[in-house]
């Protein structure tokens, strides 16, 4: 066999190789989702609607930093505001419902339901009570 039908059988075996790896390599990754709160919430769907204020906590049991969300936000509760822990495998529904795609979000939610804060990601204890203190006023 002539050396250049040699080269052009390497050649054409190269490339279908360099063909099939990269069929095989995996897809170039998204763009990430970005993550939101949701405006407005129907009060029904939370523990007492009939309250003024509610304090939404939407968390995951494997978040280290949602366990520690929750218990700085329990110190808020009172009998003009309401609190709830909304875990994802517990309350998924909600989950889905108010789109809620990164824990720990925290909502705070008037009477009507209109979302007057929030935060993504954890709030320090001074910033969630200075939020709270500072709708309630509004």
């Amino acid at each position: 066999m002539p050396p250049i039908i040699i080269v052009l059988v390497v050649a054409l075996i190269a490339l279908g190789v360099g063909w099939y790896v990269q069929q095989q390599a995996p897809d170039a990754p998204t763009t990430p989702k970005t993550h939101t709160v949701p405006d407005q919430i129907d009060r029904s769907d939370f523990v007492q609607p009939t309250t003024p204020w509610l304090v939404a906590v939407f968390t995951s049991a494997t978040c280290e930093t949602c366990a520690k969300v929750w218990t700085s936000t329990q110190l808020v509760e009172s009998d003009e505001v309401a609190i709830q822990n909304v875990e994802v495998t517990a309350d998924k529904a909600l989950h889905d419902r108010y789109d809620i795609t990164a824990v720990p979000s925290v909502v705070i939610a008037d009477s009507q339901g209109i979302v007057q804060a929030s935060f993504l990601g954890p709030p320090t204890s001074a910033d969630l009570w200075a939020k709270l203190a500072e709708v309630r006023e509004a």
